[in-house]
């Protein structure tokens, strides 16, 4: 049975993703930080006929993500599909300012959180993937790391910087014909099934967008998606 590792798995976008994977038969690695959380999902998905179980991690501390991705693959077997898509701007460190209150120090936290955290995900799992001569890997981030967002101005560089990093190195994979297809979705809706009212930025549900992530593995045609509407 084919495994999908989801990093930064929740109970919106990460678990749409996991059902719809899912039901194609894949057994499903969830990566999070709170392991509650991740069981309390694992137990869902169980209830759907899908095998899935939690595994911990931060992705700001590497080591602990790559030990969780490790685990998943001692548990399930060889990962083939990677998708990576952490999601924290609620506050603290990781918290959004607008771009004209970016400094090096509120934004480095993000370049550590998106591109550091996927590049350590990326290694963990490629070995595997090349030696088998298959697998996919989808990252996502906000559509700020494609057009302008000035009010998410830090959280835009770190998203930016991990889409230039994935399509190169996606060119690289497949440039060196390694059969490891690596894409890049950005996504500039609300995920939700209803936008604020006042908002210009129009929704849709994670169970909508979700396929899309499938059609990336399935197809392997496109390299980059941005969801708009």
């Amino acid at each position: 049975m084919p495994t999908i590792a989801i990093v930064g798995a929740g109970p919106g976008l990460g678990l749409a993703i996991a059902r719809t994977f899912g039901r194609e038969g894949f057994s499903v690695a969830l990566i999070a930080r709170t392991q509650d959380k991740l069981d309390r999902l694992a137990a869902d998905l169980g209830a759907e006929g899908i095998t899935a179980a939690g595994f911990a991690a931060d992705v700001l501390d590497r080591p602990s993500l790559v030990a969780a991705l490790n685990a998943a693959a001692e548990r399930f077997g060889a990962i083939d599909v990677l998708e990576y898509s952490p999601s924290d701007t609620a506050g603290g460190v990781l918290a959004p300012v607008d771009v004209r209150d970016a400094t090096p120090e509120n934004v480095q936290p993000q370049i550590e959180y998106y591109l550091y955290g996927a590049m350590a995900a990326v290694d963990a799992v490629l070995p595997s993937m090349q030696a088998a001569g298959h697998g996919t890997i989808i990252v996502t981030t906000g559509a700020g790391s494609v057009r302008p967002v000035p009010m998410y101005g830090n959280v835009a560089a770190g998203g930016a910087a991990l889409r230039n990093w994935a399509l190169n190195r996606g060119t690289a994979l497949a440039s060196d014909e390694t059969g490891v297809h690596l894409a890049h979705v950005a996504i500039g809706v609300w995920m939700t099934d209803e936008a604020p009212a006042d908002s210009r930025i129009p929704s849709r549900s994670p169970s909508d967008i979700a396929p899309l992530y499938w059609n990336l593995h399935a197809d392997r045609a496109e390299h980059e998606i941005v969801v708009t509407s």
